[in-house]
């Protein structure tokens, strides 16, 4: 298995790292760029975006990441990782920057504050018949698709809340916490089959 990292600025970065690492993956926490070259796929944790996007121009991480996900690098974003993903944002803070990649429109915090979070049972029917138990907290929500992303998942009422496009994985909620492992083993997949 080729090495991965999660991106080690500021959010869930420990329970992503723990995850992988129980799917046999060797994982580098990335806070430089010297870690950040020596991995072939990235995991952006749930956290502050507007953080993560200043602290990875402040470290210097912004514009590799950016030129690995045009150069195909697989990527998996969870919350604020979806967020960093977008192309698009609504109700971003002055100034604040994605990494981009997927052809989507994402709203920060649509399910409210920190005390609205909630869990649920999500379909991903690419991920098999048995719905994932998902944890939202402070989550983003897709609200419009490109033509170049394709929908995962979306809750009861039609509310996007995961995508995919090439490579890139980019999803509202928790499943490092929830202890939901198929998004990770996706995200592996797509890095060993580009290795």
């Amino acid at each position: 298995m080729p090495r991965v990292g999660v991106l080690a600025l500021q959010g869930d970065v420990r329970e992503h790292a723990a995850l992988l690492e129980r799917l046999g993956a060797d994982v580098v926490r990335v806070r430089r760029p010297a870690e950040f070259a020596s991995v072939a796929g990235l995991v952006i944790p749930g956290g502050e975006s507007s953080v993560i996007d200043k602290l990875a121009r402040m470290f210097g991480l912004a514009d590799p990441i950016r030129t690995a996900i045009r150069e195909g690098m697989p990527v998996l974003g969870t919350c604020a990782g979806l967020i960093m993903l977008a192309d698009r944002l609504v109700d971003a803070i002055d100034g604040q920057q994605t990494f981009g990649g997927l052809d989507v429109t994402v709203r920060r915090n649509a399910f409210g504050r920190q005390v609205d979070s909630f869990e649920g049972s999500v379909r991903v029917p690419a991920l098999g018949a048995e719905p994932v138990h998902a944890a939202f907290i402070r989550g983003p929500v897709v609200e419009t698709v490109g033509p170049d992303a394709t929908v995962l998942a979306s809750l009861d009422d039609g509310t996007v809340v995961a995508v995919e496009q090439g490579n890139l994985l980019g999803i509202s909620f928790h499943p490092e916490i929830s202890g939901e492992t198929r998004f990770h083993e996706r995200f592996l997949n797509h890095v060993a089959a580009r290795a």
